[in-house]
This record gives structure tokens, sequence and C-alpha cells, in this order.
């Protein structure tokens, strides 16, 4: 391959994803985040297509789709990343076949590695309340210790905490409105803390000339960035001397494992975190077997053994 023969090769493959890609951002509505990862994942095989080099997308066949895998674990590829890099093919492979553009998708039959099961350790409730224990006038900390609050009260992802406009929020009633995956809204209460900082924070928001209705803004008025959240979180976590990183995905976490462990409602639960499959939140929440066997022996008619 020459150099003059590699930017019609990379137009070849890319045209067609950006095409995905649009039809992800416009028809589906997916969040930013997601469209970033799908971006980011086809642009990796993109450059391991070109490298072949396979020039046309129906040119890929099963073969080539194990040569992808295959050389994506040599560059260092996790078996999480990896399995992430496969659905993203295959749900542009889908899409192309739905445009008429190959007839089959090579990747369907492509087994995906087996994930391990590395769930983030949740924070039980004494270092929740010590975490939260924040009481300052400062707004910023105000403004986190609200975000906090949220997060932890609603067990929110990161994109949601960060897309709630204040139209959102009805303190009257404890109640807020979610937009998460799939554009799907759902209604969530929080709890009287949670209603508590947002009350002391709305006022002070006022004070940084907010550039519209996002409801948790940075100290220059605009909507706060997802990574500076997460900056802030670990931060505080640091200030209030938890043991481990804080960071948002472990307060939805321990909001779910608190959730599940104190109320059994595993249906309740996956509602509560917009979960499309009840498999997803088993094993978000990672029950361990001797709570799950102690449920059975209490609740089970014939799980209870007969006295000799």
């Amino acid at each position: 391959m020459t150099e003059h023969q590699a930017p019609a090769i990379c137009l070849s493959l890319q045209n067609p994803v950006d095409d995905f890609l649009r039809y992800l951002r416009v028809e589906r509505q997916l969040s930013p985040y997601t469209l970033k990862s799908y971006q980011r994942q086809l642009a990796a095989l993109i450059a391991l297509l070109a490298a072949i080099p396979i020039t046309d997308w129906a040119k890929l066949d099963a073969a080539a789709v194990r040569m992808l895998v295959t050389r994506s674990k040599r560059a260092g590829l996790e078996s999480a990343s990896l399995a992430l890099r496969l659905s993203a093919l295959r749900s542009f492979l889908d899409w192309l076949v739905g445009q008429g553009v190959i007839g089959a998708n090579p990747a369907k039959g492509i087994a995906t590695p087996r994930k391990g099961r590395h769930l983030p350790k949740n924070m039980d409730v004494d270092e929740i309340d010590h975490l939260l224990d924040i009481n300052l006038n400062d707004p910023l900390a105000v403004r986190d210790r609200a975000m906090l609050e949220v997060m932890y009260a609603a067990g929110l992802r990161l994109s949601e905490l960060v897309g709630l406009d204040c139209r959102q929020v009805n303190l009257d009633s404890g109640e807020l409105r979610v937009v998460g995956k799939g554009s799907k809204e759902r209604k969530l209460p929080i709890g009287k803390m949670a209603i508590t900082w947002l009350n002391r924070w709305l006022p002070m928001r006022e004070c940084y000339a907010p550039d519209d209705d996002a409801l948790f803004i940075s100290k220059h008025g605009n909507r706060i960035s997802a990574r500076n959240v997460e900056k802030r979180f670990a931060e505080w976590g640091v200030k209030q001397g938890i043991s481990s990183h804080v960071h948002p995905h472990k307060l939805r976490h321990s909001f779910a494992t608190h959730m599940l462990e104190s109320s059994g409602d595993l249906r309740a639960v996956q509602e509560l975190l917009g979960h499309a499959n009840l498999t997803t939140t088993q094993i978000y929440t990672h029950l361990d077997f001797q709570h799950l066997t102690s449920v059975y022996d209490a609740a089970h008619p014939r799980a209870k053994r007969r006295k000799p």
C-alpha cells in the first residue's frame, strides 16, 4: 500500500461509519457519551482494517473479523474492552445490512470474549454518611454536596446528573424527571436530604449567571461537565478521608446495592436504575449467594427443614 492509496482506503471505510454515527445521533438519539464510544471503537477498527488491508466493508468476512479480534488482543485490549469493540462492530454491520450494503453480518457468529465480573465495590452506609458530611457555605461546596446527595438519592448515571435541568426537578413532591439511555424518561423520588441541599443550592446558582436551565453549573455559568463532576467527587473523597476512590458510578452502585439489600425488590430497583433488562440489574447489584439463600429459606414453603 502506498502513501497515495491510504486516504482513499480510509475514506471508503470512514464514510459509511460517519453515516452510521449520524443515524445514531439523529434517529436513535443516543447520548454524546455513547456516540463517542461507538466513534472510538469504529475508528480503531478502521485503522486495523487499513493495515490488513481491507478497503471496503463489503469485503469483510468472518475470518477478517477474527483477525481483528486477534490483533486487538495483541494490542493489549482486555476482554471487557474487546467485547465493547465487537458490539460496536456488530451494530454497525447490522445497520449496513439494513442499508443493503452487505448481505449478512460476518460478526454475528464471532464469540464475544468472556467479561470478568470486576464490578466496582460499593461504599457502605457509614462511608456514604461520612462522604456527605459536607457542611460549608461556599457555593461550589454546596453545589457539590447537592450533586452528591442527588446522585446517591436517585442512583443516577453521570450523564443523567449533568443533563438535569431545573424544570425537571419538583422539590414540592420530591421528584426528578430524568432522561436516560435511548431518550427514555423516568420519574424518580429523592429524599429529604437531597431536597434540603437543592434548596440551598438553587439561590446560589443564580450568582453565577447561568447560561441556560442546567441544574448544576460550573463557576463560569455553563452546564457542568462530566469530567468536572468526576474530578470534584474524587477530591471530596480525599478531603473526607474515604479510603477508596470516589467516582459517580460508585455512588450509583452503592444506591442499587443498599436499595436491594433493604427492600429485596429487584424489579423496583431495575425501574429506579432505568435498566432495560432485569439481568443487568442482577449483575450490577451483585447480591451474594448467602443473602439469596437466607431470603429463600425464609420465604419458600418447602425450604424450611422439618424439625426432627
